[in-house]
């Protein structure tokens, strides 16, 4: 998996994988023209579909309507060192579920591999190049 960050000027970034581009940029009181998700909010944004797709492949698998389910992530800024904690995910769910069919969704969103990423900090390596472009995705 890889994705390509470009700058598009003042702090605007093109954020491109496989085949798909989407822009990242600050608010205006930022100095940016607010016409993206910030980094932040995009990590959200990430953790909140995976919990989706994963809410929504156990209903569909078990023949239960999909239609209408909405997650919900919140986090708090946290510092110091700067980061975000304390996530919290609202899962609604459009179709009454018993019990066991609740236990069930949740083990089944507990499954995504965003959500396990962030129970298991990988490894982060940070590498520089200097006067030579990155290399073009393919």
């Amino acid at each position: 998996m890889e994705v390509k960050v470009s700058h598009l000027g003042q702090v605007k970034f093109a954020v491109q994988s496989r085949s798909h581009t989407i822009i990242c940029d600050q608010p205006q009181d930022n100095g940016g023209e607010d016409s993206g998700m910030t980094p932040p909010e995009m990590l959200l944004a990430s953790l909140a579909s995976c919990a989706a797709f994963y809410a929504v492949q156990y209903l569909k698998t078990r023949n239960l309507a999909q239609s209408g389910v909405e997650v919900t992530l919140t986090a708090d800024k946290l510092k110091p060192p700067a980061r975000y904690g304390n996530f919290r995910i609202q899962i609604a769910c459009p179709v009454h579920l018993t019990d066991e069919q609740k236990e069930a969704l949740m083990r089944a969103v507990h499954h995504c591999p965003v959500h396990n990423t962030l129970m298991t900090p990988p490894e982060v390596s940070i590498d520089l190049t200097i006067g030579e472009p990155a290399p073009a995705l393919d």
